[in-house]
């Protein structure tokens, strides 16, 4: 068990937080089965998570977060993929709408994270109607692949507002998950263990105090007055989900290697007279090969997470092409990441489809993952490269 044992107001260091998951990974890596089997992450996952501080690491200091920066999201989000990619997913995911949550009016973020270890899960995409009411909006509509929300507390959806002239104007509400239906409908190939079931509203009330303009939230403009001096609030939303998203297939792509590594020294090559596969020449190519797609994984994790920290500590406008390069590096970090572990996926031979072996596991979820609209290689590259030949972007989400 990790605890948490900083004294009030004190932040842990990146290296601190990084041991910490550290300790806590074969705890995680023994309930990685259970999580894929049950759809869903173990209570013991989630405890643990929370005892490492993960759910703390973009909460406001003043309650008793961290305020990390991107770079530390990175390494941790890496250690957990490690460990298993359902896991490392779920806190990820986690982390962008607490990011978002702190751009809220203080006093609704006094509601929100009066709760220890609160959990918010949420999405980009809208799913519903928003109708104006007095005091606020009536929502109605259902939201997909909401990772999380079986251990959540509240979710931010996204829905459509008729706007002053009628034009449709997307918001984002705050929502108690105790006022939303959760749908069973999670059964997936990859990232089984997220539990990222669809939720419901019916005529759900939300207060206007808890709504803001999507576009708003999309520049990083917030209500609050708290953060507004805070380094790691002020950035636009798509580079932070960016980096705060990167970290899985770093992890996913070392834990391919670490299964490889395991079993090569005693592991065959049927139908052939290596004893070893260590021994063959192929797979002399084939380490290497992963090898260095994973460095040029983490080139392009460590490049966006950088950029994201640098541009927050000097508050300097992102210009477009900026922001589309996080997207970009996003893109390129999740085919790399995915080219890596197939290779050695490939190279483990028939034994490897059996479920006791992790790294069939791993191949899934980073399919998964690479499947996913934000994190799709040929979208964010096909974006950058629009860009870089004179067009405009064609989405809002930068």
């Amino acid at each position: 068990m990790v605890l948490t044992t900083e004294a009030p107001g004190q932040v842990p260091t990146r290296d601190q937080l990084v041991r910490r998951v550290s300790e806590a990974a074969p705890a995680l890596r023994e309930q990685a089965a259970w999580s894929e089997e049950n759809r869903r992450l173990s209570d013991e996952s989630v405890n643990a998570l929370a005892e490492a501080g993960v759910f703390r690491l973009r909460a406001p200091t003043r309650y008793g977060g961290y305020e990390c920066d991107t770079r530390t999201l990175v390494d941790i989000g890496a250690e957990l993929g490690r460990a298993d990619g359902s896991t490392a997913w779920t806190a990820s995911v986690y982390w962008i709408p607490t990011w978002m949550t702190c751009l809220f009016p203080d006093h609704v973020q006094d509601e929100v994270f009066a709760t220890p270890d609160v959990r918010i899960c949420g999405t980009l995409s809208p799913g519903g109607m928003a109708a104006p009411a007095d005091g606020g909006v009536v929502v109605n509509g259902r939201w997909g692949f909401i990772t999380g929300a079986l251990h959540s507390h509240w979710q931010e959806i996204i829905a459509i507002q008729p706007g002053p002239e009628g034009e449709p104007m997307p918001v984002m509400a705050l929502v108690p998950m105790s006022d939303l239906q959760i749908i069973d409908d999670w059964h997936t190939s990859g990232l089984s263990g997220t539990g990222s079931v669809s939720t419901a509203a019916q005529d759900v009330f939300v207060p206007a105090e808890r709504v803001l303009p999507l576009g708003a939230v999309l520049q990083g403009q917030g209500a609050s007055k708290a953060n507004a001096d805070a380094a790691i609030y002020r950035a636009p939303l798509l580079p932070v989900a960016s980096a705060s998203s990167i970290g899985t297939v770093l992890g996913l792509a070392r834990a391919a290697r670490d299964a490889f590594a395991e079993r090569l020294p005693d592991r065959k090559i049927t139908y052939t007279n290596y004893e070893s596969q260590r021994e063959a020449p192929i797979t002399h190519l084939e380490t290497a090969e992963a090898a260095l797609k994973l460095d040029e994984a983490e080139f392009h994790a460590y490049r966006l997470a950088d950029q994201v920290d640098g541009k927050c500590r000097t508050g300097e406008p992102w210009s477009v092409e900026e922001r589309v390069r996080a997207r970009a590096d996003l893109g390129a970090a999740c085919r790399l990441a995915k080219e890596s572990v197939d290779i050695l996926a490939l190279a483990s031979g028939g034994s490897s489809i059996y479920r006791d072996k992790p790294i069939q596991r791993v191949a899934r979820d980073i399919q998964a993952v690479n499947l996913h609209a934000l994190m799709h290689p040929s979208t964010n590259i096909e974006l950058y490269g629009r860009v870089l030949c004179g067009l405009e972007p064609n989405t809002l989400y930068l």
